[in-house]
């Protein structure tokens, strides 16, 4: 399964102390390299950079289309990471991109991109009994 994250749902799970839920239900997370940066270029959240930097389940893509995501950008109004993320989930045939952002989320779909947000992926992980 090829799942894809924007940073809002890493984030989420980064702040309730449930990164590992990502491992556990999908197994890898690809993300973009905008993405990452955005997790890990503020200074202020070394801890948070750390743990993003050490999960061994978290792949860096960095293989981006720098023109489709800059025409994305401009006729859609989303930003850098949102941008990226929908191109590496069309171009890598993601199953399913994970996704809070309203806009984003109606972009992908209008592209048949499958999106998920970080309620679905905590619904999916309390079915799964990963959670009570």
């Amino acid at each position: 399964m090829i799942v894809v994250s924007d940073s809002t749902p890493i984030i989420s799970f980064l702040k309730i102390n449930h990164l590992d839920l990502l491992e556990q239900l999908f197994g890898s997370v690809q993300i973009p390299k905008g993405v990452f940066a955005e997790l890990t270029e503020n200074p202020r959240f070394q801890k948070e950079t750390d743990i993003v930097k050490s999960s061994t389940f978290i792949e860096v893509v960095d293989d981006i289309d720098e023109n489709y995501v800059s025409l994305l950008r401009r006729s859609t109004g989303l930003d850098l990471g949102e941008s990226e993320a929908i191109y590496l989930s069309d171009n890598r045939k993601a199953d399913l991109l994970l996704m809070d952002e309203v806009r984003g989320r109606e972009v992908a779909a209008r592209m048949g991109i499958k999106t998920m947000g970080t309620i679905g992926v905590l619904g999916l992980a309390y079915s799964d009994k990963l959670i009570s």
